[in-house]
């Protein structure tokens, strides 16, 4: 089946997640970083691959679209 892009909440997303953020690039999650900069309102999702090295903070409250199975 192929997979389709759907707003989740930040608070779900798991590493292993594709998500895409709002500038549209998208990211492979290898790491989700709670409580970023000490912040518990806020957590990163860290894309650490072959291919390159980002980290993406957010709200935890703040929805997000993700590739999930259709």
């Amino acid at each position: 089946m192929p997979a389709t892009w759907t707003s989740v909440p930040v608070s779900e997303i798991q590493p292993g997640a594709i998500v895409r953020l709002r500038n549209g690039m998208e990211l492979q999650v290898s790491r989700v970083e709670q409580a970023f900069l000490g912040r518990p309102n806020m957590v990163a999702f860290i894309e650490d691959t072959s291919r390159r090295w980002y980290k993406a903070p957010m709200p935890v409250d703040a929805t997000i679209e993700a590739l999930v199975p259709a």
